[in-house]
C-alpha cells in the first residue's frame, strides 16, 4: 500500500519535463509492492509493439533483470526466482524499463527470442473476445522452436 508521502513523490513527477531525471534510487523504495511482496510486469515486444505476457517481480527480480539484461520474474507457482527462456531457450532480452504514473506497475520493452507463451504461442494474449462479446477465438499461430 502506497503512504501519502509516496503518492506525493510520484505526483510531484507529474511536473517533470521531458528530459528531466530522477534517481533510481529514489522511486525503487517508493514501487507499491503488494502484501506478498510483487509488482506487476508486463512484457512487450520492443519491435513491435505486442504485449507479450503479465507476470511478477520481486525487488529481488526486478534488480536482477536490471543487472543482467535478462527478464527475471517471480514464480508464484513455485515460489521462486525464475529468467524467462532459462529452461526453453526463448529469452527475454531488456530493452527498457518503465514506471507507471504511480509505482505500481512495470513494463519491460524486450526482445522476444521464440515463444513468450508457455503454449508455444508469440503472446500469452492469444484468446480474443469478438466484437458482439459473445465468443472467444483463438489467434496467435503457435511458433516452432
Amino acid at each position: 500500500m502506497m503512504n501519502a508521502s509516496d503518492k506525493e513523490f510520484f505526483k510531484a513527477l507529474e511536473n517533470l519535463a521531458p528530459g528531466d531525471d530522477v534517481f533510481f534510487s529514489d522511486i525503487v523504495g517508493r514501487l507499491v509492492f503488494n502484501d506478498a511482496g510483487l509488482i506487476p510486469v508486463i512484457a512487450q515486444e520492443s519491435k513491435t509493439g505486442t504485449v507479450l505476457m503479465l507476470a511478477w517481480m520481486n525487488r529481488l527480480a526486478l534488480e536482477k533483470t536490471i543487472s543482467t539484461g535478462l527478464m527475471t520474474y517471480w514464480s508464484r507457482s513455485r515460489q521462486m526466482l525464475w529468467v524467462k527462456g532459462e529452461s526453453s531457450g526463448h529469452y527475454q532480452r531488456v530493452e527498457s524499463i518503465s514506471f507507471d504514473c504511480d509505482g505500481d506497475a512495470i513494463l519491460c520493452q524486450v526482445n522476444q527470442q521464440g515463444s513468450a507463451c508457455h503454449t508455444g504461442r508469440k503472446t500469452c494474449f492469444y484468446l480474443a473476445l469478438n466484437s458482439e462479446g459473445t465468443r472467444i477465438s483463438v489467434g496467435t499461430s503457435k511458433t516452432l522452436g
